[in-house]
């Protein structure tokens, strides 16, 4: 089963918001400075661009939740510097993950957390389309061709005579004799 691009939106924004605003907060949280608003947004629409790019069909709880490693990573790399500009050119030098176990703890506590409410989230939304799939289908009219008389056949009107009321109440057994 495919996902069309209404559905593919909701299920990107969803993926994006979950994710950068669980990796902002762990960050904080990590001992680190709150990203700016506009460094936000830059991670919201990379994060947005992967997300629609995968967000085509159903994926596993494994691939969530390496896509979201990734995406951890690059949303550390890209708050703890000045945006873009810095991971491009510096790279992450000042530290990195390996020197703040802290950091590393709290963004890989986003992922597992944000890796399990999208999992489970994305099970059940492909749950209801799969019923909903379903139900339309049986639902959905059969398309029965009409036959159509040819064109020289002959066209017979016929009328309904009402019965009168001597014959309303009376009951006809007309039918081949019984066996003897």
């Amino acid at each position: 089963m495919r996902a069309h691009l209404p559905l593919r939106l909701a299920r990107t924004a969803a993926f994006a918001a979950v994710c950068v605003t669980l990796a902002g907060l762990a960050h904080i949280l990590g001992g680190g400075s709150a990203p700016a608003p506009w460094t936000a947004a830059l991670g919201l629409a990379g994060v947005s661009g992967l997300g629609l790019a995968l967000c085509g069909r159903e994926r596993s709880a494994g691939t969530i939740n390496m896509v979201l490693v990734g995406a951890q990573l690059g949303l550390h790399e890209l708050f703890a510097g000045e945006g873009a500009s810095y991971v491009l050119v510096h790279g992450h030098t000042q530290g990195g993950l390996a020197v703040n176990a802290g950091m590393l703890l709290t963004h890989l506590t986003a992922t597992v957390i944000t890796g399990l409410w999208l999992s489970r989230g994305e099970a059940a939304i492909w749950s209801l389309l799969r019923r909903l799939g379903r139900r339309l289908l049986l639902l959905a009219p059969v398309a029965v061709p009409v036959p159509v008389p040819p064109a020289d056949a002959p066209i017979v009107y016929t009328r309904v005579v009402p019965l009168g009321p001597d014959f309303r109440h009376s009951v006809a057994r007309r039918g081949p004799p019984l066996p003897a």
